[in-house]
């Protein structure tokens, strides 16, 4: 039976969530409904990790295995418009959306202004002056591998350890992107990242502190876990093409 890998896109303020949940609106839910419809099959999915509530994705991947010929046009045809597929390939049985990727890039947006753009469906609004020099010091001291505790919000995966290969920031005009690229990432852990370099912008904290927090493993020590609406997965990767002396290249 063919297995296929399809790369999506969705707007996450409409989802409670990537992976299904009783009684709510996620994006596998969706999928999976649009599959079976072209299908005529129950279709089951696996997707390379799951986003929260309000997180969105330009680059999320996932498998399912059908047995017969699927159109990227025709899927669309039947998917809400708040999900979209992009690329749709066959690939090897032995692939596996979650267990085969190898780094997972994230983007973060923030319009840094006083007034905020009403077509901003996807960035945080913070009025707060920042310090693009500041941050990307901040943001250096988390490359490499490091226990990101402090990061990280209570949940049953007892997971710690990470590796960063990229963490740097841009600004364009008003919105400052912030990208971070990892092998792996706790839960709210981006969010919780950004809510700490906007702690140590307000407060004017050396950017040093960021190394301490990360040092400490305490949740407690960082900052808030700012609102998802900023946050999207970009892209997953299968092949690791970050080496030594190549880390935090340019994105």
């Amino acid at each position: 039976m063919p297995r296929y890998k399809i790369t999506i896109q969705y707007l996450g303020q409409n989802f409670k969530g990537s992976q299904k949940q009783l009684n709510a609106r996620t994006v596998q839910d969706e999928l999976e409904k649009a599959l079976s419809t072209l299908t005529q099959q129950k279709i089951s999915t696996i997707f390379s990790g799951r986003t929260d509530s309000g997180v969105n994705a330009k680059g999320q991947v996932v498998h399912f295995d059908y047995n017969g010929e699927i159109a990227i046009y025709n899927l669309n045809c039947v998917l809400p418009k708040d999900i979209r597929v992009i690329k749709l390939t066959t690939v090897n049985k032995k692939f596996h959306a979650q267990m085969s990727a190898r780094v997972r890039h994230y983007q973060y947006k923030i319009r840094n202004s006083n007034v905020e753009d009403v077509f901003d469906t996807c960035t945080l609004h913070y009025r707060h002056k920042l310090n693009l020099e500041r941050i990307n010091e901040s943001l250096s001291y988390l490359i490499g591998e490091h226990d990101f505790s402090a990061f990280k919000s209570s949940s049953d995966n007892p997971a710690k350890i990470c590796t960063i290969y990229k963490a740097h920031a841009v600004k364009i005009g008003d919105v400052i992107k912030i990208d971070i690229v990892g092998n792996r990432f706790l839960y709210n852990m981006v969010r919780t990242i950004v809510g700490t370099l906007l702690m140590i912008e307000k407060d004017n904290l050396p950017p040093a502190k960021m190394k301490e927090i990360l040092k400490s493993k305490d949740r407690a020590q960082a900052g808030a876990t700012v609102n998802p609406i900023g946050l999207t997965l970009m892209k997953v990767e299968y092949k690791n093409r970050y080496r030594k002396g190549k880390i935090n290249e340019n994105i």
